[in-house]
């Protein structure tokens, strides 16, 4: 009696496009993950790079100026000079070199932004860390005062302090500028620490007897980092514009002390004649807000963890297979 064919050898054939969809969308989407990465990787240097120049100008600027930012050279005859090998960013109406001014205006503009952005981070950090783990009535409370908070435009309330409080010095323009502008972050924080307490190793360290404070110094203020470092990064962009419009608007840096919105200010009323005095703090305001920005793009894209490798491959669909 012949023995009976194997079923296997009976089987239709598996068609190649039925086995190969998957692997082939599998393997578009980690190209074009690895794509962004290298991309964000690049931008990040590119950004590094230049965030760390500008802070050696700002930090050199007494050795790089060729002049004080508020010596004025010649009221008469070195008055709103144009660009030249003697003044290459040229003087304004007071005869004061733009140059000087600029750089050291650097200084009051990324000191201004940094420390303000810090303090922001800090106090939203907090507040979204103790409403979210705390929880219930607190948690409730908190929210709703932050919501009474963000109905007040920012711009608003700071132009009104500001007003009430002039002349404002540096401190305390990095204090209210700082104390303003955490409203964000606490809401973007207590999403994460909403979303850290519930998962498994802060279970299971509850469970082993771990204090609060334990428990949210190890395990959720970590996870909650990146998302903070990436928001800081693209607040202290903003910051420097907002920055600069405040002293455009005469409110912030105190005169004569020279700041990018400031020194754009000088310049503003006079561009047809003038137009190297706004144009050089106007393109340091560009450069220095365009860096931040990238710097906090391409942070988001490597701290994504959706794309690392091998995080939620896809399946084949019928468009695949097709």
């Amino acid at each position: 009696m012949p023995s009976p064919i194997p079923a296997s050898a009976t089987a239709e054939p598996t068609p190649l496009a039925v086995v190969s969809a998957p692997a082939t969308a599998a393997t578009r989407v980690l190209n074009s993950r690895g794509r962004t990465r290298a991309g964000a990787r690049s931008a990040l240097i590119w950004s590094l790079a230049l965030i760390l120049l500008l802070g050696t100008v700002a930090v050199l600027a007494p050795l790089l100026a060729p002049y004080s930012p508020t010596e004025q050279l010649d009221i008469v005859g070195l008055k709103n000079r144009s660009p030249s090998a003697a003044h290459p960013f040229g003087t304004d109406r007071y005869s004061r070199d733009v140059l000087s001014r600029v750089l050291y205006g650097s200084r009051i503009s990324l000191s201004v932004a940094t420390l303000a952005v810090l303090l922001s981070a800090t106090i939203g950090t907090a507040y979204g860390v103790i409403s979210a783990y705390l929880g219930g009535r607190i948690d409730t409370v908190l929210m709703r005062l932050l919501d009474a908070l963000l109905a007040i435009p920012r711009v608003l309330l700071l132009v009104a302090l500001l007003a009430l409080w002039s002349p404002v010095p540096l401190s305390a323009l990095i204090l209210i500028i700082g104390a303003t502008g955490w409203f964000e972050v606490s809401r973007l924080v207590r999403a994460e620490v909403l979303s850290v307490k519930q998962r498994e190793y802060v279970t299971a360290a509850r469970a082993l007897g771990a204090t609060g404070l334990r428990i949210v110094w190890r395990h959720v203020l970590p996870n909650v980092a990146a998302p903070v470092l990436v928001a800081a990064a693209l607040a202290v962009g903003n910051v420097i514009i907002l920055e600069a419009g405040l002293s455009y608007l005469g409110i912030g840096a105190r005169i004569p002390t020279a700041s990018w919105g400031s020194i754009f200010y000088d310049g503003s009323d006079a561009l047809e004649s003038t137009w190297w005095v706004a144009l050089f703090p106007g393109l340091a305001i560009l450069v220095t807000v365009m860096a931040f920005n990238t710097l906090g793009d391409a942070l988001r894209d490597l701290l994504d963890p959706r794309q690392l490798p091998g995080a939620d491959q896809p399946t084949a669909t019928p468009n695949d297979i097709a």
